[in-house]
């Protein structure tokens, strides 16, 4: 057999020419016929559920890849503006601060400012540029010394009440001692009924001492202390203290009070400098002891 009969042997069917006429003409008259007739809507419908899932497994990467890529987006997206927002949030806390202790400093100076206007006495404004280092020791240095015409001797106060008094002047500092200085005394009298003590620094900024107060003296809690005017050191009538506890033993002679400072002796940056007190008159010098002149006489013999 040869070459051209064993080709003809294997090449059995239509020719391709023939296939592509018919299923051409098969395929128009399916489109017409569901155009014209609708007969192929269910096994459409049937078809597009079968293939459904293999259309979502095909397209399943490309989802996940798209997902993926967004979530990494979204994500250093948030931490950028989760960041940036930090910032701005302690740009605004630290305004916020700043602008706090504006207002408040504002405060304090208009009190200041109103001062002089309620008070009989001069005063000039100062301002605190340092602190003792010693932790034992309740004095600062403000900025106005003796070419501003400071002495030591002079009070000095806040917009609440009573802060220190000066006790050492330089050029162009002064020393103030706190009024919480251990046992630095100020004389005050009970601003309810006008009783007369003296309050004492306990050496610690919130706390004051109300010594030698009888037992049986008429004072409570919540009594306000302003200075008494006596012996020409404080002006009168300028608060100094609340009395915050009183302890009270019939075993001893006195009570315990204790008092907390009206006046910001460990606040602020800003007081006053109080001037032109009336200086009163001299302590009269006090006479000698008369001799004793029984003592003098001598026995007789």
């Amino acid at each position: 057999m040869d070459s051209t009969q064993s080709f003809q042997f294997f090449n059995r069917g239509p020719s391709p020419a023939v296939r592509l006429v018919f299923f051409t003409m098969l395929s128009l008259l399916l489109l017409f016929v569901d155009a014209r007739y609708r007969y192929l809507e269910s096994t459409r419908s049937a078809l597009s559920v079968l293939v459904s899932p293999v259309q979502r497994l095909a397209t399943l990467p490309g989802i996940l890849w798209q997902q993926a890529g967004s979530f990494f987006v979204t994500q250093r997206s948030l931490v950028n503006e989760n960041k940036s927002l930090y910032l701005q949030h302690q740009q605004d806390a630290a305004q916020l601060a700043q602008f706090q202790a504006l207002q408040q400093e504002n405060q304090q100076l208009r009190g200041l400012l109103a001062l002089p206007q309620r008070s009989e006495f001069n005063a000039q404004p100062a301002e605190i540029v340092y602190a003792e280092r010693d932790v034992f020791k309740r004095k600062i240095l403000i900025d106005k010394g003796s070419d501003a015409h400071v002495q030591a001797g002079q009070v000095a106060m806040d917009d609440n009440g009573i802060i220190g008094q000066v006790t050492r002047v330089y050029p162009w500092l002064s020393e103030v001692t706190l009024i919480t200085e251990k046992d630095h005394a100020v004389p005050v009298q009970v601003l309810r009924n006008g009783l007369r003590s003296i309050v004492f620094g306990a050496g610690d900024t919130s706390r004051l001492s109300l010594r030698y107060m009888p037992v049986s003296s008429d004072i409570q809690n919540g009594d306000v202390l302003v200075t008494s005017g006596i012996d020409g050191l404080y002006p009168p009538g300028i608060p100094v203290a609340k009395v915050e506890k009183i302890e009270r033993d019939a075993a001893y002679p006195f009570a315990r009070v204790t008092c907390l400072p009206l006046g910001g002796v460990d606040k602020h940056r800003h007081l006053l400098i109080l001037s032109g007190l009336p200086k009163p008159p001299e302590r009269p010098a006090e006479e000698p002891a008369a001799p004793n002149l029984k003592s003098r006489q001598k026995p007789k013999k």
